[in-house]
């Protein structure tokens, strides 16, 4: 008798969702297992992925916020060091007239006088309103991370490796060095034995 001719009673049944899991538990059973175990085993898998993916989640979270502070704050970076060129020949050109000179000035003189100095110190302040802050290493113990050293000079009444002249102006920005100052260090005096910056700290120069 074929399967067409077959009454519903006959008919095989078929397989469903329901009896399969039905059926798990009585197969786990036969095979000497306690269907607890296996389900807690897998409630233990289940948890720790989803541990996994939440921790994964998070560090996500944390390098993106990470990278977006970063562009906001470095994002002028190039632009700030450009501006640092402009600050620089502002104060050449101010130099550049004695100071005899710029005492026995007329008035017109000392107005343009004042007003390029004004230009400087607008200027400035518009790079530390965005983050760049200018280095003042004099007196201070020689730091590679944020100068540069350019000479040597002889003084034993202070510390060795002391910073005693800056002849350029150093910036940075945020924990970065935007330029690195240029200075004069001393030789020949004592060693300074002050505590120094922790060991293996350093800053990033990557501005």
């Amino acid at each position: 008798m074929s399967d067409e001719n077959k009454t519903p009673e006959e008919q095989p049944a078929e397989a469903t969702p329901e009896t399969a899991a039905a059926e798990q538990p009585e197969a786990v059973e036969a095979a000497g297992v306690d269907p607890i175990e296996v389900l807690k085993a897998e409630n233990a898998d289940l948890k720790d992925r989803a541990l996994r993916v939440m921790a994964e989640m998070e560090n996500l979270r944390r390098r993106t916020e990470k990278e977006v502070k970063d562009a906001r704050q470095y994002a002028v970076s190039g632009f700030a060091r450009d501006m640092l060129t402009v600050s620089d020949n502002l104060r050449r050109a101010l130099e550049a007239l004695p100071e005899d000179d710029r005492k026995n000035a007329d008035a017109g003189v000392a107005s343009l006088i004042e007003g390029v100095e004004m230009i400087e110190r607008d200027l400035l302040n518009q790079l530390e309103k965005n983050g760049v802050k200018k280095l003042d290493p004099e007196g201070q113990k020689f730091d590679p991370n944020f100068h540069q050293a350019m000479f040597e000079v002889p003084n034993t009444e202070v510390p060795n490796n002391t910073v005693v002249q800056v002849m350029q102006a150093g910036y940075v920005i945020g924990d970065r060095v935007l330029r690195p100052a240029m200075v004069g260090v001393s030789k020949g005096g004592p060693k300074d034995v002050a505590a120094t910056a922790e060991a293996g700290q350093t800053v990033d120069k990557n501005a």
